[in-house]
């Protein structure tokens, strides 16, 4: 999965935003305004490496994967029991971080105060985003 293509898939999720609170080279993806459920790092013209993405993670399962994937490793900068950073070199296949991107957000999402959580999960439904083609609008 190349950079753009994750961003494309970061920015389907209802109510996702773009920010870069950090300066430039790090994108910071967060639900409703309010709270971060992704960041890519790296991967620009210049940088001569992948890109990096940190996603949250239920613990349990940020282990499993971090078995299973040597690009998985834990959370740069971040918690290491509820983050995973995910090398975007290749090794790990697209569906998979389609699927870690979508669990991020639902982690995060339903940390949200009631009415907004309600809100972006009723949108979501069981939908999850695809790369390679278009993606259906978003409200």
């Amino acid at each position: 999965m190349t950079p753009g293509q994750f961003i494309d898939a970061a920015l389907w999720f209802p109510e996702a935003s773009e920010t870069e609170p950090f300066g430039p080279g790090a994108l910071v993806y967060k639900v409703s305004g309010q709270r971060m459920f992704a960041l890519l790092m790296g991967g620009g013209e210049g940088d001569g490496g992948a890109a990096t993405v940190n996603l949250k993670c239920d613990p349990e399962l940020a282990l499993e994967l971090r078995d299973q994937f040597p690009a998985v490793t834990p959370g740069y900068h971040m918690n290491k029991r509820h983050w995973n950073s995910v090398l975007l070199d290749g090794t790990v296949p697209e569906d998979e971080i389609l699927e870690m991107l979508r669990h991020s957000y639902v982690l995060v999402a339903g940390s949200l105060r009631r009415a907004d959580r309600d809100r972006v999960l009723a949108v979501l439904g069981d939908d999850a985003p695809r790369t390679g083609g278009p993606t259906p609008e978003r409200v």
